[in-house]
């Protein structure tokens, strides 16, 4: 299972950087900031019963989608469904997607990105990268809540939704504090 940073590394970051006018340093830094987010409204969905078994269900859907973005080893950013992109962060934050989005979008050390624009890409390249992971998972390991829990703190780096991606982001303080609960 690859975690974030493998992620990363298959994204093409300059690409991504020129599309959003920025250098590539605060693109790498604003999709591990983005990833993590997502990774941390998964698994936050995940801690109950209802919200793991609505994730593996999405994962069923997402089964091809890492494979078909990947192109020698690297995602192919224009080939990624931002429509579905924007579906699946309407269920990750429960509607909350443009209050996460700005919250990322105000962070000093990505400054200049507009997160409503780049999570709708990270978002179908997560679920995929989740679903190629839960068909690698044995099937011992795969129980209602705990193996997708796993697979979300695996690529969360074994964090959890209270890990700061690197850049400074509390990536639970911000979930907690739009969905009034801890970290």
């Amino acid at each position: 299972m690859a975690a974030l940073d493998d992620i990363l590394g298959m994204l093409p970051i300059d690409e991504i950087a020129s599309k959003l006018g920025v250098d590539a340093d605060t693109a790498k830094a604003a999709v591990a900031q983005g990833g993590g987010a997502i990774l941390g409204g998964l698994q936050k969905n995940a801690s109950t019963s209802e919200g793991s078994a609505a994730i593996e269900a999405a994962l069923g859907k997402h089964a091809g989608t890492a494979d078909a973005a990947v192109a020698a080893g690297r995602i192919d950013v224009d080939a990624v469904d931002t429509a579905d992109g924007e579906k699946i962060l309407k269920h990750v934050f429960g509607g909350k997607e443009q209050e996460v989005a700005q919250t990322l979008t105000n962070d000093k050390q990505t400054a200049g990105i507009d997160f409503s624009k780049l999570l709708p890409v990270l978002a179908p390249i997560v679920m995929g990268m989740l679903a190629k992971g839960q068909q690698n998972q044995s099937t011992s390991t795969q129980s209602s809540g705990g193996g997708i829990t796993d697979l979300i703190g695996g690529l969360l780096g074994g964090g959890g939704s209270s890990q700061s991606t690197g850049g400074g982001i509390d990536i639970g303080s911000i979930l907690g504090g739009l969905f009034g609960g801890k970290k």
